[in-house]
């Protein structure tokens, strides 16, 4: 579900007066929405064709800290200009933000080609290659997140100390406990909806205050798009009306985390080429490959899908981040999970990833690790089963960033997918939040150490 608004329906919106704004906003490597926002009789008149953003946006941290070390971009080359080109399939009005309207850009370079460590780039990639197998790569993900009581700033102020979650209690499924919340989750629903992007449901989750939103399978690059615009979506809407929320993967030790499950199947000339009704669990040859490559390759994609140092500290026992990289038929506790068995919506669920990942890089690298196990003609083995928290001699998922990185560092499959430069770029944005980690003094060390040690 693309964009719901033409270039010339926005032409008659700005005549009327009903638009006359227009966020254009390339995709940085957290995966967040970064550009300016236009008159827009000026997008009308130019901006339409290309603007321009400092090429250090694929180049920072959360922070915005300008990181060195990347080849890409430094100091000694000035931090020179990318272009940001609007992709006007994905136009869009934006209902909760009054006489706006907003459009996704790729990030070019000098010469007007996509710069390869974009996370659209990359993935856009990926979708060629997967084309070009004859395939077409169709995608959903979940979001999970908790919602507080306070806004963004009286949580500054607080300096990000003792958030209060909306919701009291763990209410998982529950309908009443949902309807306290009714007044941001149903003001998100509709804002989403609005705006071209298909929310199918939202729920509470299995934790006290927090909350899934679930939007419709689409190809590859239109649900990452989606997930872009869901998250700020969410952050935007929460704060106007005076609350907040977070997608960190483990905002506390003492609750669980919060994830983004991916979904992924491919799809050949409109049929499932995932299902097999005759083959074991309805899964044809093709997927067993395309999930055989997945768990092979499931180390050296994880730095896509937890990106952060904060992210490691979501793979908890007993709190269904898994920690073991199997496939499983629908058991929550495998690092991947055949949904739909035996249907038209057979597809592998990757489980590992939390809500802080980028969508670009994930479906990007799963989608690599899938075609690499059809090329190579990979051989699933059974299902594990049971408790896979206490499974012994399978591939188990990195447990810190540090190991997800060199996994990354070293992954030749990745480095034949994105390339050298683009791997290597990806492990020093990890390697960065690792220095700055090593660097800081935490809270949790004065509190254990200031008198006692």
């Amino acid at each position: 579900m693309a964009g719901n608004l033409s270039f010339d329906a926005l032409r008659a919106a700005a005549a009327d007066g009903t638009i006359d704004t227009v966020i254009a906003a390339g995709i940085d490597m957290q995966g967040r929405l970064m550009g300016k926002r236009f008159h827009a009789a000026h997008f009308l008149d130019s901006a339409h064709a290309e603007s321009h953003c400092c090429n250090y946006l694929l180049a920072t941290d959360l922070e915005m800290a300008t990181v060195q070390g990347y080849a890409s971009t430094n100091w000694d080359s000035g931090y020179g200009d990318y272009v940001l080109r609007p992709d006007m399939a994905t136009l869009r009005r934006i209902p909760w933000l009054e006489g706006t309207a907003l459009v996704i850009c790729d990030m070019l370079g000098p010469d007007h080609t996509e710069v390869p460590q974009g996370p659209r780039a990359m993935l856009k990639a990926q979708v060629a290659r997967a084309e070009a197998m004859g395939y077409t790569p169709m995608m959903a993900s979940e979001l999970e997140f908790f919602l507080f009581s306070q806004s963004y700033d009286a949580l500054r102020e607080a300096d990000w100390q003792h958030p209060r979650t909306l919701g009291g209690q763990n209410i998982d499924y529950s309908v009443f406990g949902t309807t306290k919340e009714e007044d941001v989750m149903r003001a998100i629903r509709n804002g989403l909806y609005g705006a071209g992007v298909a929310v199918e449901c939202s729920k509470g989750e299995a934790e006290i205050g927090q909350e899934e939103l679930n939007t419709r399978y689409s190809d590859a690059l239109d649900a990452a798009d989606m997930h872009a615009l869901t998250k700020n979506a969410c952050k935007e809407i929460a704060f106007l009306k005076g609350r907040s929320l977070t997608f960190m993967a483990k905002y506390r030790h003492d609750r669980a985390g919060s994830s983004s499950h991916v979904h992924q199947s491919l799809w050949k000339d409109g049929a499932p080429a995932f299902l097999d009704p005759g083959a074991a669990h309805g899964m044809s040859a093709l997927m067993r490959s395309y999930v055989a490559g997945q768990l092979k390759y499931a180390r050296e994609v994880t730095c896509f899908l937890a990106p952060y140092v904060n992210s490691y500290k979501r793979f908890t026992e007993g709190l269904f981040a898994p920690t073991k990289a199997v496939w499983s038929l629908d058991n929550r506790t495998a690092g991947f999970r055949v949904c739909g068995e035996g249907t038209r919506g057979v597809r592998i669920e990757c489980r590992i990833g939390g809500a802080d990942l980028n969508p670009y890089l994930a479906m990007a690298a799963l989608l690599a690790a899938g075609l690499a196990g059809i090329e190579e003609g990979l051989k699933l083995g059974p299902p594990a089963t049971g408790d896979i928290y206490k499974a012994e001699g399978v591939t188990e998922v990195p447990r810190t960033l540090g190991e997800a990185a060199a996994a990354l560092e070293g992954s030749v499959m990745l480095r034949a997918a994105f390339g050298d430069a683009v791997v290597d770029h990806y492990t020093r944005a990890a390697r960065w939040e690792i220095e700055e980690q090593n660097r800081v003094v935490t809270d949790w060390e004065r509190r254990r150490g200031l008198e006692l040690a």
